[in-house]
């Protein structure tokens, strides 16, 4: 099982992805995560991530896209995996719809968490005094005006991406507003439905 969760920042991805991880045992591919792994692992595609990185420039599309092909063909990612943050562009996505061809795969399902903004971002700042009572650091991003930031950085850059995978026919759409259970109870029936197909 092959899927992308799409949504803006705060949408609730990373908690659903953590279930889904759990669920079905496939893992869950965050940029972030997969650039830090390749820098530390010292790959080819990492050292070039590496020194651009220490250059204090953002990493390249095509140096994302190299160490997602990287992380997809390792032996975890056999049963399939979770896209989460990635694709961000439509360039991206179509990255991602070449690299999974060549190796004779492809993408089963994306799912939208659609999500109010306004509520968004009470949100956040809920979640952000939420590790501040637990004595637990807040993200970085976790105030209005970052998170006003993303959300434009959002819709500018990552929102085409609803039409392109609709007018691929792998689109799906989920209640992001719903109570967690309840988005979980969502994705396990458009992931039941299509694996049925």
């Amino acid at each position: 099982m092959k899927l992308i969760l799409l949504g803006p920042p705060g949408a609730g991805k990373g908690t659903q992805a953590q279930r889904l991880v759990d669920k079905h045992g496939i893992p869950q591919l965050s940029t972030g995560d997969m650039l830090r792994a390749a820098v530390k692992a010292e790959t080819e595609v990492g050292k070039r991530a590496k020194a651009v990185m220490d250059a204090g420039e953002l990493v390249s599309d095509e140096i994302v896209n190299a160490i997602v092909a990287e992380r997809i063909d390792q032996d975890d990612c056999a049963k399939g995996f979770i896209l989460d943050g990635y694709p961000r562009t439509l360039a991206q996505a179509d990255a991602v719809a070449d690299m999974l061809a060549e190796r004779g795969l492809h993408l089963d399902v994306v799912i939208e968490l659609v999500v109010d903004d306004k509520a968004l971002v009470g949100r956040i700042l809920k979640r952000a005094e939420e590790a501040k009572a637990a004595g637990q650091p807040v993200r970085k991003d976790d105030n209005a005006e970052v998170f006003d930031e993303r959300l434009r950085e959002y819709y500018k850059k990552t929102a085409p991406l609803i039409g392109y995978y609709y007018a691929n026919d792998l689109l799906k759409q989920v209640d992001g507003m719903a109570a967690i259970d309840d988005v979980t109870a969502q994705i396990d029936a458009i992931l039941a439905d299509t694996l049925r197909n």
